[in-house]
């Protein structure tokens, strides 16, 4: 029990920017890839606390939402928005699969990458600015939660390569795990948002699986890349929806 409750931590700590010292292996926490939901509900709650605090004291609300997505991506470490930017480069590459892993795995950055980078992150703002006041907290959290769905519904349909870190995760999510995860997911979203909650995590999944058909169409495997690209793709397509929803 003290192992699974330090690997769990683990994981909590490999998703984010916390300093917990555990002493786990990526092999170790992979294992609870189904749990990426309720971390992702952790991560939302502090971003949902710090944009009922901005509220609070009165900041305008442009200016919380371009806070509030700053604070999401940085504590997030910036993991999956170099994956989202890495992915971005490697679709927009000529040749093969092995090519464009290669070009994915480059270290410089190119158009493609700088420009999936500016639509996601431009139109997670623009959504975050829309929510209202009444439901920010609730679709803040949301938004993470059916981030990392989508990631975990991307591992689902995924072939890993041979090599790198997303390859334990890929591995790990098998049907029985990924059912468990969504059941997690649909009961987070109908806590926070009833019937409201239940289509963005739907949807969540879809772009999940989106994505990772995008990856096997282009790359033929999943990198870790494409599992950061998924996170930070479907926070976005989880709050247009959450936000259209509410309209």
């Amino acid at each position: 029990m003290i192992n699974m409750l330090r690997e769990i931590i683990g994981l909590l700590s490999f998703l984010t920017i916390l300093p917990v010292k555990t002493h786990t292996s990526i092999p170790q926490i992979a294992k609870y890839t189904w749990l990426f939901p309720v971390m992702g509900a952790i991560i939302g709650l502090t971003g949902g606390l710090l944009a009922t605090l901005l509220q609070l004291i009165g900041l305008q609300s442009i200016i919380m939402a371009s806070l509030v997505y700053g604070f999401l991506i940085w504590f997030n470490g910036f993991h999956h928005l170099d994956g989202l930017i890495d992915m971005g480069d490697a679709l927009m590459a000529h040749g093969g699969p092995e090519d464009k892993i290669r070009i994915m795995r480059d270290e410089r950055i190119g158009t493609g990458g700088l420009g999936l980078f500016f639509i996601v992150a431009v139109t997670t703002f623009t959504c975050i600015y829309s929510i209202p006041t009444n439901q920010l907290p609730q679709m803040i959290i949301l938004g993470e939660v059916g981030a990392k769905m989508g990631l975990v519904s991307s591992c689902i349909i995924s072939k890993p390569l041979d090599e790198g870190i997303g390859r334990h995760f890929i591995i790990e999510m098998d049907k029985k795990r990924f059912i468990v995860s969504s059941i997690l997911s649909f009961i987070l979203g109908f806590l926070l948002l009833n019937y409201q909650g239940i289509i963005g995590i739907l949807t969540s999944i879809i772009g999940g699986l989106f994505i990772g058909t995008i990856a096997r169409k282009n790359f033929e495997y999943a990198t870790g890349d494409v599992l950061g690209a998924s996170n930070e793709f479907n926070r976005m397509l989880t709050l247009i929806i959450l936000v259209f929803a509410s309209r």
